[in-house]
């Protein structure tokens, strides 16, 4: 049971917010490292999903809060896939940055 159950969706701007508010949370931006310096979410750590096998290096503890984001939702919904099969118990996709309305860092 993973401390993200009751939450069925929530927008970009609604997860950022979550994620700053919890603590040890991990934001992975799953894009490529070009479109993650065109402007990411402060905090957020950029981890490519065709890299996605290196996250035991990232966050090395399964318990951790991680939350997603890329472009439009989609390779965050597969980065959390692929975390869930390796046994990580706390994942949230939280879309893309199309969506995203608040700061950006570059």
């Amino acid at each position: 049971m993973g401390i993200f159950d009751d939450i069925k969706y929530c927008t970009t701007d609604e997860g950022a917010k979550i994620f700053k508010e919890t603590p040890g949370a991990v934001l992975l931006d799953v894009r490529s490292a070009g479109e993650y310096c065109s402007g990411h979410i402060p905090g957020s750590l950029n981890l490519p999903l065709d890299e996605i096998d290196r996250a035991c290096d990232v966050v090395p503890d399964k318990n951790t809060p991680i939350f997603f984001c890329c472009l439009s939702g989609g390779r965050a919904s597969s980065a959390e896939r692929n975390l869930k099969r390796q046994g990580y118990i706390n994942v949230l996709n939280i879309g893309g940055m199309r969506s995203y309305s608040g700061k950006r860092e570059k």
